[in-house]
Formats: C-alpha cells, structure tokens, sequence
C-alpha cells in the first residue's frame, strides 16, 4: 500500500476496529502494522525487526513475533506462508471495519516478488463444493498461487 493517505486511513480504521473489540492498537503495533502497510511486498519478520530497530534500538524478535501475533488475529495482516512474510489485508483502507474472515487468495509473482491479494468468491464456492463432496467441513482456506505478474510477462 503505497498511498500514504490510504495507509493512514488504513491504520485509523485498524485502530478503531481494535477498539470495537476491547483490544489495543498499542504504538507497537500500530507501528508494526504500518511497516508491513508501507512495504512494496511481502515482508519477513526479521526485516520488520530491522526496519523497527531504527525507532526502536532495544526490539527483539519476539516483539515484533507479538505484534504480527495480535495484528494476524484481529484481521489486520495475512502471512503468506510460501514467503514467510506478511502483507496488509487487501481490505485495509476500503472502508471495511477488520470485522470479518474473510477467505483470501495470493498471487506471488516468481520473478519480482510481488503479490496480490483477491477474494474471489468462486475460488472459496469451488474449494468448500469440493471440500463438501469429501465430507470435509473448511474451517479456513488459505491459496497462494504462483506464476508471473503483467508487469514481469510485459519486460
């Protein structure tokens, strides 16, 4: 999420949502989940940890472990598990109020790095239809999808 003004009301509504649960968007995190808001793509924990160290030079891993806990249970961030890393919700800044868990989809580019984030409602339909055919109840489906971007298919 490159638009500054976007991220910012990204974490506005991050933050009042925490609230509407009785949780707290502490500084910590708050600072956390802007980081991975201001990256260009996915990013690992350990880069968090780097980056945060230039504000705060006593952070250790499990600080930022802590934050990205908190943030991926209220809904703010998803890790991309191929990459180890994690990216701002695709709904941040859109007006939703984190309230919903929702399925989500990635596109990983395997030349550049970038991903998308989709929430395709086919894609979830054809995954619990074949789930329910197997007499498999989805709790939460997670599907990363490699391949190329435009951008990379174009250069």
């Amino acid at each position: 999420m490159a638009d500054g003004a976007a991220r910012q009301k990204a974490l506005a509504e991050a933050e009042a949502a925490c609230l509407r649960r009785g949780a707290q968007l502490t500084p910590l995190r708050r600072q956390v989940l802007e980081l991975v808001l201001e990256a260009e793509a996915p990013v690992g924990a350990y880069a968090l940890l780097d980056r945060l160290k230039a504000s705060r030079p006593g952070a250790a891993p499990p600080t930022v472990y802590r934050a990205l806990d908190f943030l991926l249970e209220h809904g703010l961030i998803h890790k991309v598990e191929r990459l180890n890393a994690y990216i701002g919700c695709s709904d941040a800044g859109h007006g939703h109020a984190h309230e919903h868990d929702h399925p989500h989809q990635f596109l990983i580019c395997r030349r550049c790095g970038t991903t998308l984030e989709i929430g395709d409602a086919a894609v979830t339909h054809a995954i619990e239809a074949a789930a329910a055919r197997a007499g498999f109840s989805v709790a939460e489906a997670t599907v990363e999808v490699e391949g190329v971007c435009a951008r990379c298919a174009a250069a």
